[in-house]
């Protein structure tokens, strides 16, 4: 089976989020007497537009996104100040792997077939492997970076923050870019007021922060 676009779960995000923030933030000032059910909005917005981030460390959320390839792993790794638990190719069979095909290679039937057969080839040959007595984890020395690989991302607000100001750039890679604008898109309805001012353009290809009011 292959896809064309990521499917990413919201798995858990931090109960009433914004609220601990606040908390957290409005210690360093001992305001706490200045909170009320609504106060936490600005005083947020304000945090971040001065630059007082580490009070967005204490809440958290937790994402599990299949329909993604290898190659987008292994960049979504990169990011340290997180954690990640990904589907292992040394214990999962992957003789019936699903694949990621690049939309600019579906898009031409010439490129789509090398592609395909490619994958096929690779498909076939880790059968043989293991027809012949190859441990998986020998054996998935001949998958491509197509593959799927299935992983849950957990990540502090601070650091969401910074995975979308990169991830969600023009620049970056574009599956990258797709998981982390769907990532936003749900974070800025579980938390508006920490993601809000990141804006997405009408086609819902890029974001980026510091735009919206």
């Amino acid at each position: 089976m292959e896809f064309l676009k990521p499917d990413v779960t919201l798995l858990a995000v931090t109960p009433r989020a914004e609220k601990l923030i606040e908390e957290a933030g409005r210690t360093c000032y001992l305001s706490l007497d200045r909170m009320d059910e609504t106060s936490e909005k600005n005083f947020i917005k304000r945090c971040i537009r001065s630059g007082h981030h580490s009070i967005l460390e204490h809440a958290g959320a937790s994402f599990r996104i299949a329909g993604a390839s290898r190659a987008f792993t292994h960049q979504l790794v990169r990011h340290r100040m997180a954690s990640f638990s990904q589907q292992s190719q040394r214990y999962v069979l992957e003789d019936e792997f699903n694949y990621i095909i690049p939309p600019d290679i579906a898009a031409s039937p010439e490129a789509a077939a090398v592609f395909r057969e490619f994958i096929e080839s690779s498909r076939r040959a880790y059968i043989r492997l293991r027809e012949l007595g190859a441990k998986k984890e020998d054996a998935r020395f001949v998958l491509p970076n197509a593959l799927e690989s299935q992983i849950v991302f957990t990540a502090n607000f601070r650091e969401l923050r910074h995975v979308f100001a990169l991830r969600c750039d023009r620049a970056a890679q574009w599956e990258i870019r797709r998981v982390a604008i769907e990532m936003l898109r749900i974070m800025q309805k579980e938390a508006p007021s920490v993601f809000g001012d990141f804006v997405i353009d009408e086609e819902g290809m890029t974001a980026r922060p510091g735009l919206a009011s």
